[in-house]
């Protein structure tokens, strides 16, 4: 019969531990076949884990064994400012999104640290501004500074493309962007801003229209100088200033006024057709709902016409069969790598490690891929 093996762990660690992956305690006990009463009992310190339960607890926490070990529980920096607005949770998240928020809050110290040691600027090139500056003027500024014109936004080949882009030029004045699953009624996105350099996180659960909208709205947080976690969502009108600016800019950013009323104008006949808003869509990019929302707020469609069409062109989290074949199943595994941690990381690490700062292992670990897909990786995160 095999030797049962008690740990003399800190109480108040496991306490962190459970909490900070977003683990009820009737959660934890069932997770390692116990009762609520052991669980109480190990968090206040009447009784010993077992190795057992400690083993299944760091694969459920996503946490190192030796996490369990610590003697006191490490400081971790607050989650960004709660803007979801979903009542009776704030700052309550998901697993999943707490997962992704901890591996997004290391790899973003990680980036600071690569960039230091090539001694590279990783502060964030952006001017900052305030709550009573008009975003669609700064919206049209960024455009600019973006080199986006109409032209420009037609000639993607798709949404994809559209993100790539800006993506690229985001990450090119510092400011990271990642992919990673999360669940879209818990966040669709966040930003860290408080170390450098700056984050953003969209959620591949998405469609790829929401997740553009997604991106440029988090971008508008940082250009007010706050990290936010929220829901962005185009065809909402929130209650709260900060988000009603950040859904200006981004919605602006990506279909301004100055293309929209033109554009409608010469579609005015069948505005509203099928035909008319695949046409559109694919033009700019953008999702339908976003289009109806402007057709709606320049005064082309009423509320009530919105309404009745609205519900048919929400953008819609990816179905799993899809999301299989976009995001993990039909990708390679290099492929997905890039896809989710971006050229910039990449080329960070890839650089650290072609000076000799940091070890293979080490590179294999922050892009979190095997040997076989290293050089691969790298050819496809050349800059």
């Amino acid at each position: 019969m095999s030797r049962t093996i008690e740990v003399d762990i800190d109480s108040a660690v496991f306490k962190w531990l459970r909490e900070s992956a977003g683990w009820s305690i009737e959660e934890t006990s069932k997770k390692i076949y116990t009762s609520v009463d052991t669980v109480i009992a190990i968090e206040s310190g009447k009784k010993k884990p077992t190795l057992r339960q400690l083993k299944e607890l760091s694969n459920a926490f996503k946490r190192p064994l030796a996490s369990f070990l610590l003697s006191e529980p490490k400081e971790e920096k607050s989650p960004p400012k709660d803007y979801r607005m979903l009542p009776n949770k704030v700052n309550i998240f998901d697993k999943k999104t707490l997962l992704v928020l901890r591996k997004a809050r290391s790899l973003q110290t990680i980036g600071k640290e690569l960039s230091q040691n090539l001694e590279d600027e990783s502060k964030i090139k952006t001017g900052k501004f305030k709550l009573s500056d008009n975003p669609k003027e700064i919206a049209n500024k960024y455009r600019n500074l973006f080199k986006i014109d109409e032209k420009k936004q037609k000639g993607f080949k798709t949404t994809y493309d559209f993100f790539n882009y800006v993506r690229d030029v985001l990450e090119n004045i510092n400011i990271i962007v990642f992919q990673f699953s999360i669940p879209v009624e818990d966040a669709r996105g966040f930003v860290l801003i408080d170390e450098s350099p700056a984050v953003i996180v969209v959620s591949t659960q998405d469609c790829i229209e929401a997740r553009l909208f997604t991106l440029m709205h988090e971008f508008a947080h940082i250009l007010l100088g706050e990290s936010a976690i929220d829901i962005p969502d185009a065809c909402s009108i929130s209650n709260n200033n900060i988000e009603k600016w950040c859904n200006q800019f981004s919605s602006s950013f990506l279909f301004p006024k100055e293309i929209a009323k033109p554009t409608f104008n010469e579609n005015k006949r069948n505005l509203t057709d099928r035909k008319t808003l695949n046409s559109l869509s694919r033009k700019y990019k953008v999702s339908k709902a976003m289009i109806l929302i402007n057709m709606y707020k320049l005064d082309f469609i009423s509320k009530s016409d919105l309404n009745k069409i609205l519900d048919r062109y929400k953008p819609k989290a990816i179905p799993k069969e899809a999301k299989e074949t976009k995001t993990g199943g039909g990708m390679t595994a290099d492929k997905k790598c890039v896809s989710e941690v971006g050229t910039k990381f990449v080329s960070l690490v890839a650089n650290n490690y072609d000076r000799g700062y940091i070890t293979y292992t080490d590179a294999l670990n922050y892009l979190s891929i095997k040997s076989k897909n290293f050089d691969k990786v790298l050819s496809r995160a050349v800059k």
